[in-house]
């Protein structure tokens, strides 16, 4: 056994509070971009990501979960070599399916930008992604060993210090390079993502020299009896290599197609996007600007509020996975209404807030108020991308992961015809995009949500979201009347007091209403034990 192998929980929380602190600190770099490279720049990045991520996808998938589930099973039976020959024969496919990989898109490197992208700018920032797939790979098994040894630290470490890497290098480079147009300048952005990859390696990599010096201390100090271990393994010697390399696709092919749809949903959606915003008379530039704001600007402020609701999502999983072994189905249908009334009741002021004054945050946030617009026109359909988290949980949790990969399936569908409809029309343009979006998550949870009441027979109470839609809108009111005095010398200062006093009316009306008592809040991650 590791001698850093921690709890459930406390892994939990250690991964926890990475996530929330690496989704902070990746705002940083969404926030100086556009402010450094313009929409148009940061464009052309997010045309070369959803190709990298489909491409990261093929390789490892769900190799890295393959990974931690067999390494935690030799791991339980004590048999630290097999744990490492499953590390090391992952790594064997993962690199040599990288490598590969590379080469083919190496070669056919003009053809994707030009093409499949449909602007052939890309080009540099494509060639300039290619070395990191082989770091990615060899990351994610690493990653996966550790987890399976139940020692998420060199995870969170490993993560916290890509993003601090990859957010220094990537600006840093993007306006070095800028002088030579948007190209490099997104060129450069690509090479501190490497950069911050191969930092990430590194930090995992001396997390496994200390165990290796670990592990040799402890043999050499020990008796080993020869007759119950020997060096291949002892009584589990008959894991061969075939059976292995068997074992680990068993497990991940399944979900690597599960993540499969995700990834080339977002890839297709790219393409689609930029290609129907030509054909409603854009030019390709412009095409890609408008690509650049919506993706690289627009979504990633929506998505802020999302770690609020995957933290809440991340506490129902065992919850409920505890109450369907008793069979307790009240229990499950408390908990599924108590945590999506939770979801809905932390996205809610969020949501107000982008609705009312998407212009003057975008302006505040990018120095550009022209994403606002769709901000503002994509903010409501975020009430059901917040309620997505906990009902694919709950989906999750009673054993029904297939019902939620058709739901998104379906989703991802919808949104693509959508696009190729609505993006074409001129007189929509990227707010067909837009509509197409807000249309998948709403169908997306709703198709969740009839999921789950089958299973559960829960219901909605129309009092508690009657409660809520009252609250949001004194909250709005309350806002726009700050907003609209504008009695405070600076926008932001404006902005910052509606948002403030808004959300402080609207906290205390859920309490007046009786929407959020002590054990709502005990149910939220790290912070909930103070009320317990």
């Amino acid at each position: 056994m590791s001698p850093r192998k921690q709890t459930f929980i406390q892994g939990a929380m250690i991964l926890l509070a990475a996530g929330l602190l690496n989704r902070l600190l990746g705002f940083v770099p969404r926030i100086a971009m556009p402010r450094l490279i313009g929409a148009e720049g940061v464009g052309l990045v997010q045309l070369v990501f959803p190709f990298f991520i489909v491409v990261l996808t093929i390789i490892t998938g769900g190799l890295p979960l393959a990974v931690a589930k067999l390494v935690a099973a030799a791991d339980s039976r004590g048999d630290a070599d097999e744990a490492v020959r499953i590390r090391r024969t992952a790594m064997t496919i993962a690199l040599s399916a990288s490598l590969v990989v590379c080469g083919l898109c190496l070669a056919l490197s003009d053809w994707i930008s030009s093409s499949l992208m449909t602007d052939p700018r890309v080009h540099t920032a494509f060639l300039a992604i290619i070395p990191i797939i082989p770091l990615v790979a060899v990351s994610a098994i690493w990653r996966g060993y550790f987890q399976g040894k139940q020692d998420m630290l060199p995870t969170a470490v490993s993560q916290t210090v890509e993003t601090v890497v990859r957010i220094a290098l990537s600006l840093t480079l993007a306006f070095v390079f800028l002088p030579w147009g948007l190209e490099a300048a997104a060129a450069g952005a690509m090479i501190g993502t490497g950069a911050g990859e191969l930092a990430g390696l590194a930090a995992l990599w001396l997390h496994l020299r200390g165990e290796r010096r670990r592990r040799a201390i402890l043999q050499s100090s020990a008796e080993i009896d020869d007759t119950s271990v020997s060096e291949g393994g002892g009584i589990y010697a008959e894991t061969y290599p075939g059976s292995r390399i068997r074992a680990l696709f068993r497990i991940a092919v399944p979900v690597t197609g599960s993540r499969m749809i995700g990834s080339l949903s977002y890839l297709f959606e790219s393409i689609l996007t930029t290609r129907a915003l030509i054909a409603a008379g854009l030019g390709t530039a412009a095409a890609t600007a408008q690509y650049g704001i919506l993706q690289g600007m627009v979504i990633p402020l929506l998505l802020l509020p999302g770690s609020l609701t995957f933290s809440l999502a991340t506490s129902l999983v065992p919850s409920l996975s505890e109450a369907a072994a008793r069979g307790d189905r009240s229990a499950i249908q408390k908990r599924l209404h108590q945590s999506i009334r939770l979801a809905v009741v932390t996205g809610a002021p969020f949501i107000i807030l982008m609705a009312l004054f998407g212009r003057p945050l975008c302006g505040l946030i990018y120095g550009d108020p022209e994403p606002g617009a769709l901000l503002s026109l994509l903010a409501p359909a975020a009430v059901f991308l917040y309620m997505q988290a906990p009902l694919q949980a709950a989906l999750q949790a009673l054993d029904r992961p297939g019902t939620a990969l058709f739901n998104t399936f379906a989703g991802a569908l919808v949104k693509l015809v959508l696009i190729v409809q609505l993006a074409s029309n001129p007189e929509l343009g990227i707010r067909g995009v837009v509509i197409a979006i807000g249309a998948n998550m709403a169908l997306v949870t709703l198709l969740n949500w009839i999921s789950v009441v089958r299973l559960t027979g829960v219901r909605i109470l129309p009092a508690d979201f009657l409660k809520i839609g009252a609250a949001m809108t004194v909250m709005g009111a309350v806002a726009l009347w700050i907003w609209n005095a504008g009695r405070l010398p600076g926008v932001w200062l404006d902005l910052l007091a509606a948002g403030v006093v808004s959300i402080v009316v609207y906290m205390l009306l859920l309490v007046a209403m009786r929407l959020v008592d002590r054990h709502d809040a005990a149910r939220i991650p790290i912070m909930g034990r103070f009320f317990k």
